[in-house]
């Protein structure tokens, strides 16, 4: 009963004529980066950030803003991936495997009108989730202290990447530079400069957004430069849509697969740095395995899109609970926005819902109210959509990057905030040539500081006894999870990566 006073509460936040108008822009703005190949959630969001800051929102309008269009890229991005048989992200690839058939069958309204439906079940499903299950850890979090703090971040960093992690040195290797950027500055506890390099721009620190638009956005402008004369020669096909409701009873049919799909995507999604992609691709696999009686999987199964995308946009919402109730992100664009949260001086964790209550339950709301925007969008308006497929890049690029500078110095109004932006821009662009992964940088720079400053609080606490770390029930729970989390995916995650990489190999 008290959370559904909360959720109310909540309702008074969301629906105010500028939070509504700001989750309908960022609804629409989020299914246009997600259709857009190569953008995806992370880069929508992390694009928008300066403009949340140049507007002036506060944290909940800025929430708002940035999950709506966290929600509208996971739908954009089945788009593309039916279309045009290119996934407009990773969580999208599973849906190519029979979007893209149904599109040769002369189903793409069909194709696409499904899973807008299965998106905005799993979506429904994952709020649903995260109004339950968010409060439930709080309750368990406010018995953390510092040792249990140390430990659950170690498990962050840990379990990043999940199972479907291709390669764990990499992203280890990630996770260091990460911290490394973290610890740039004056040590709060010492007062002496580290890694300053004797330039005193560096004795505040690098600020989040820097890196976050910088690594996500500019990185972006680059591949694009570097692969400019390439995207010139590809043709884009005017593509036709003819019927876009599909009969009542395909609907029935594939209703089972959206609860599966939507349950197996949001438990993946709680899992730190799993993401969306681990939540689509187990969702497609567990539904071939029970479904394709008739060997249809692969060949126009409409299940087999419905699956995917409930399985990935319940992933997206399950993301949220581990970053609002605990302060740990669930996923590479959790990362983004729990940076925007720090940069606000909120922190997730258990006494957000205590101390700022406005910003989750406004949050929460907001996410009911944008999916039924999503659905309204997302069906009626399906062939403007398609539209934005042939938006060529050296359009999109430019209006990318004058967001980017012009909100980074708007936020700093530093000159030298500018050229760490490009600096991190090229350093993103070298990572992703070396197929070193983005994300556990990111949550390496947020998380660092947090993670030394409880693990000194830690040690202050036990004079220096490190068997602290492993005294309370709690912490031995935390540790356990951190070993399981770490060693199941070098036995099992082999398998499950060469069956990932192996749906990219067809695609490419």
């Amino acid at each position: 009963m008290e959370t559904i006073n909360f959720l109310f509460d909540g309702f008074s936040v969301a629906f105010t004529v500028q939070n509504i108008t700001l989750a309908l822009i960022g609804c629409f703005l989020g299914t246009v980066f997600g259709a857009l190949p190569g953008l995806g959630p992370a880069n929508g969001v992390a694009i928008l950030i300066p403009i949340s800051f140049s507007l002036g929102l506060d944290a909940a309008s800025s929430m708002i803003l940035l999950t709506s269009v966290y929600y509208g890229a996971m739908y954009g991005g089945r788009i593309s991936s039916i279309l045009i048989n290119i996934p407009g992200d990773e969580p999208a690839l599973m849906t190519t495997l029979d979007g893209y058939p149904m599109t040769l069958k002369g189903r793409a309204g069909e194709a696409l009108t499904l899973t807008g439906i299965a998106s905005f079940f799993g979506s429904i499903v994952a709020t649903i989730g995260l109004m339950i299950l968010a409060p439930q850890l709080v309750k368990i979090a406010l018995l953390f202290g510092p040792a249990e703090y140390s430990a659950l971040f170690v498990m962050a960093f840990a379990t990043l990447g999940g199972v479907s992690s291709n390669n764990k040195a990499k992203t280890i290797l990630a996770s260091a530079l990460g911290l490394a950027i973290s610890t740039i500055g004056i040590d709060g506890q010492t007062g002496v400069p580290r890694l300053s390099f004797g330039n005193v721009h560096f004795y505040d620190g690098i600020d989040f957004l820097v890196v976050i638009v910088g690594m996500f956005a500019v990185s972006e402008i680059f591949i694009f430069i570097e692969n400019k004369d390439i995207d010139a020669k590809k043709k884009k096909k005017n593509i036709i849509i003819t019927t876009i409701i599909p009969k009542f009873k395909v609907i029935v049919k594939t209703f089972p697969s959206m609860v599966r799909g939507s349950l197996l995507g949001f438990f993946a999604g709680i899992l730190p740095g799993a993401g969306a992609s681990l939540g689509s691709f187990i969702a497609y696999t567990f539904e071939k395995k029970i479904s394709n009686k008739d060997d249809t999987f692969g060949k126009g199964d409409e299940r087999g899109v419905t699956a995917p995308e409930a399985g990935n946009n319940a992933a997206a919402g399950g993301a949220l609970v581990p970053m609002l109730s605990l302060g740990v992100p669930g996923s590479g664009t959790t990362a983004v926005l729990l940076a925007m949260l720090m940069t606000m001086n909120i922190t997730p964790g258990p006494l957000l819902f205590k101390n700022n209550p406005d910003v989750v339950w406004g949050l929460i709301a907001a996410l009911f109210f944008a999916n039924f925007i999503l659905l309204i969008l997302n069906i009626p308006m399906v062939r403007m959509f398609t539209r934005i497929l042939l938006l060529p890049p050296k359009y999109l690029m430019p209006i990318v990057a004058m967001i980017s500078f012009v909100g980074i110095y708007g936020i700093s109004g530093s000159s030298f905030d500018l050229l760490l932006m490009i600096f991190f821009g090229l350093f993103g662009w070298l990572l992703r040539k070396l197929n070193i992964p983005l994300v556990p940088v990111i949550m390496g720079a947020i998380l660092g500081n947090l993670m030394e400053t409880n693990l000194r609080r830690a040690l202050t606490i036990s004079d220096g006894n490190w068997m602290y770390l492993f005294e309370s029930k709690v912490t031995i729970i935390i540790w356990l999870i951190t070993i399981i989390g770490f060693v199941l995916p070098l036995i099992f995650g082999k398998k499950i990566t060469s069956e990932i990489e192996k749906f990219k190999k067809k695609k490419s």
